[in-house]
């Protein structure tokens, strides 16, 4: 077979987007550093212990389950204690900013890969190669397009973290029940009020789902993409491994571990999984003067 020399093909065609599109990929870098920063600021503008109860009352809020929410913010507690509250915080940010971007990609393409099957047969193969290749596959096109730094791990963990938005949000609109939507559509309901008011509602749980896997997938890039620079958690482990710093890579191994319990309890909390209904827990009182109003006496004949 000859050889195609795909490698030099590869190289050629990323020579030709940096000598070309180098001032598109400088204003992504740019838009992508503004918001790290901004989040950045906005999860630090409270000091650490503060910042640990604020965490620990959204667990709680969202797991409404005590114990749960105790332990977790007693993990919260061990980094401050270990001094990596600042790098925390960055893999915190680096985490929302790649979550909400994934997920502001990933869910209208699983929107419209339920509804239209020509889509559905283009995006299926890609998911499938996106989820395939190795992680670190996705650090070089980035390094060479953003050079080093925190936009080309941020950029990598993005699109290693689209496929379950996608997949996800497709499966849970093709899901729900046909009879519904054709009764929907019986009562003269358009095609963009049916997805509104029935198939995203009845959706919800596996879209839910899906940003769980995001943020789990976006956590674990995240730690990866200190291999190119990127700042956080990922940093302190490859600084640690890289200088043999047993004690550095554990302690930093652990907050990894802590953060990650954190965000797959909190999320799958608020998604409905594992969500507690405790006695103590207050309930929605119920208000209407037809439902709560006693029935008036029916008259007996004499």
């Amino acid at each position: 077979m000859p050889d195609l020399r795909l490698g030099e093909r590869g190289e050629t065609a990323i020579d030709f987007m940096t000598d070309n599109f180098g001032g598109f990929f400088d204003a992504v870098k740019d838009v992508l550093n503004l918001l790290l920063r901004t989040v950045y600021d906005a999860l630090t503008v409270l000091t650490p212990t503060a910042m640990v109860v604020v965490l620990g009352v959204v667990a709680l809020v969202a797991t409404r389950r005590l114990a749960l929410s105790l332990v977790l913010t007693a993990g919260l507690l061990l980094i401050q204690s270990m001094q990596l509250w600042p790098e925390t915080m960055q893999t915190m940010t680096s985490v929302v900013v790649a979550t909400v971007i994934a997920l502001a990609i990933g869910v209208p393409l699983g929107i419209w890969s339920a509804l239209n099957p020509a889509v559905r047969a283009v995006v299926r193969p890609v998911l499938d190669l996106m989820q395939t290749l190795p992680v670190f596959v996705y650090l070089l096109p980035t390094i060479l397009f953003f050079g080093v730094g925190d936009a080309p791990g941020l950029v990598a963990t993005i699109v290693f973290s689209i496929p379950p938005a996608v997949r996800l949000t497709q499966l849970g609109i093709q899901h729900v029940d046909a009879e519904t939507v054709e009764a929907a559509r019986a009562f003269g309901a358009s095609r963009r009020e049916v997805l509104r008011e029935v198939q995203l509602p009845l959706a919800l749980p596996s879209i839910m789902t899906g940003v769980n896997q995001v943020i789990m997938l976006a956590l674990s890039m995240v730690v990866v993409a200190g291999l190119v620079g990127g700042a956080g958690l990922g940093g302190v482990v490859v600084n640690a491994v890289q200088g043999l710093q047993i004690g550095a890579s554990i302690e930093g191994g652990l907050a990894v571990v802590v953060l990650a319990v954190y965000l797959d309890r909190v999320s799958a909390a608020l998604g409905g999984q594992g969500r507690g209904a405790p006695a103590w827990w207050p309930r929605r009182r119920r208000t209407g003067g037809a439902a709560a109003a006693p029935a008036p006496p029916v008259p007996t004949a004499a």
